[in-house]
């Protein structure tokens, strides 16, 4: 164990399985000890400063301190600390909370249903689908479309939608039910000579075929987030999403947007389906809702999905399916007030423009031997390391040297993600300008470190 976890001598370190961690390197390394937040700052036990430039897990829109945040919790679990919407029971915030997101969302939607994370979110819509195909006579339309390097969450359904190999290896997954496609990443799969455009058109045209192959009658919808965040900030080519809409137009499937990562101003726009000009069934939305201060998640469903729904529930008598957290009072009010904190201080422009800000510095590394591709779109970015620029071949041993970089990083005071071999950036939509460029000089020491690492082996 590390002399930080042995210095820890009231904290049992060994007590948690980790997720996404090898659990037998853990045991020897220990983890980092995060003590508390300021900002987009975060601070481990030695007290040493990392600017947390993933917001968490992409998720801490307002920073590690938002004292309004805390005194909405505060004030809600003095009122009221919990409270179920089960059986016709109701309470004021998660109904304001509902109205909200309706009010909010680019497409009309009629209904809520709450959860507590993403995963359940992606699990919950599934349920919803085939409950409505039943009431609708139709149980053979069950059949689910995800994409190769989709992250829809890590439940055994939610976890089948995620197209990443380490999700399922183990696992026994994904389900029968979902099948996949290719994942719309330009750079790394788009053919010599190929368009952006015409890269749009052969996925469409992959698309269909698999939904004339497999019967239209059997697929039921078709989920993707707008921008693919865990399978590597993927931002989908131009008119990629007018093709693949209209695909699932032609065939009646229904489209889910995961906006789990993209939601309240991620993308540079309210929602990942303004910026991409999605006009979706459903809606998923986490994270960014709370500002991940509590756990929630809601679900956002069309009048095309609701009807069916609360007629079949009108004759078995109950819609049998719910969380004791559904809807939770604490959880609503404090993602009520990050909104009104994210509109009342415009962050959602200032993430298109602090978005603008970083891309424009990051983009400077692109003639670094290491890089192949910078991307992103608004405030969520990634540079993508290569071992070859003009062939784009990737290392020999996947990942290592990601791995490597993200260590160099954290080491300078910078908490990033390599997803693989791209290195993501994902910080807190309050980061200033001259914090943007803490970001970007701390990046460039990590990546001058790992470039004297790589050379010398």
């Amino acid at each position: 164990m590390n002399n930080k976890t042995c210095a820890l001598a009231n904290v049992d370190v060994d007590s948690v399985l980790h997720p996404y961690t090898d659990a037998r390197q853990h045991q020897q390394l220990g983890p980092l000890m995060i003590e508390r937040g300021e900002g987009i700052y975060v601070y481990d036990t030695d007290g040493k400063e990392y600017i947390e430039a993933m917001s968490g897990l992409w998720s801490v829109a307002l920073g590690f301190s938002e004292e309004r945040l805390v005194k909405a919790a505060e004030t809600q679990l003095r009122t009221l600390p919990f409270y179920h919407i089960f059986n016709h029971k109701a309470h004021a915030p998660s109904t304001k909370l509902a109205r909200k997101l309706l009010d909010l969302a680019p497409v009309p939607m009629s209904k809520v249903f709450f959860t507590n994370s993403g995963s359940e979110a992606n699990d919950t819509i599934v349920k919803l689908i085939w409950y409505r195909n039943n009431a609708l006579g139709k149980p053979q339309k069950k059949k689910l479309i995800s994409r190769l390097n989709a992250y829809h969450g890590v439940t055994v359904m939610s976890a089948s939608l995620t197209g990443l190999p380490n999700n399922h290896r183990g696992f026994d997954l994904p389900l029968p039910q979902v099948l996949h496609v290719s994942c719309p990443h330009y750079y790394r799969y788009g053919n010599p000579g190929e368009t952006q455009e015409q890269y749009a058109d052969r996925l469409a045209q992959e698309l269909e075929a698999l939904i004339l192959t497999e019967g239209p009658d059997t697929i039921a919808a078709f989920f993707g987030e707008p921008l693919m965040g865990a399978g590597g900030v993927l931002v989908p080519p131009r008119t990629y999403w007018q093709k693949i809409q209209a695909v699932c137009r032609k065939y009646d499937i229904l489209l889910i947007a995961d906006e789990v990562i993209c939601g309240f101003g991620r993308t540079g726009a309210m929602f990942g389906c303004d910026t991409f000009d999605i006009y979706p069934d459903a809606m998923l939305l986490s994270k960014q809702l709370s500002s991940s201060y509590q756990p929630i998640a809601a679900v956002l469903i069309n009048e095309k999905i609701y009807e069916p729904i609360a007629d079949q529930s009108h004759q078995i008598g109950t819609l049998g399916h719910g969380l004791t957290a559904t809807g939770h009072p604490v959880a609503a009010a404090v993602s009520l007030e990050n909104i009104r904190i994210i509109q009342e201080d415009n962050l959602v422009g200032r993430a298109a423009d602090l978005g603008a800000l970083l891309m424009e510095k990051l983009s400077c590394f692109s003639d670094h031997p290491l890089v192949g591709e910078v991307r992103g779109q608004g405030l969520i970015s990634a540079v993508e390391l290569v071992a070859d620029k003009a062939t784009k071949a990737r290392f020999s041993m996947p990942g290592k040297v990601g791995s490597y970089l993200a260590q160099r990083a954290q080491h300078h005071g910078i908490i990033t993600r390599n997803i693989g071999d791209a290195i993501a950036f994902c910080p807190p939509l309050i980061t200033t300008e001259a914090e943007i460029q803490k970001i970007v000089d701390r990046f460039q020491w990590a990546l001058s470190d790992t470039e004297r690492w790589y050379c010398s082996k």
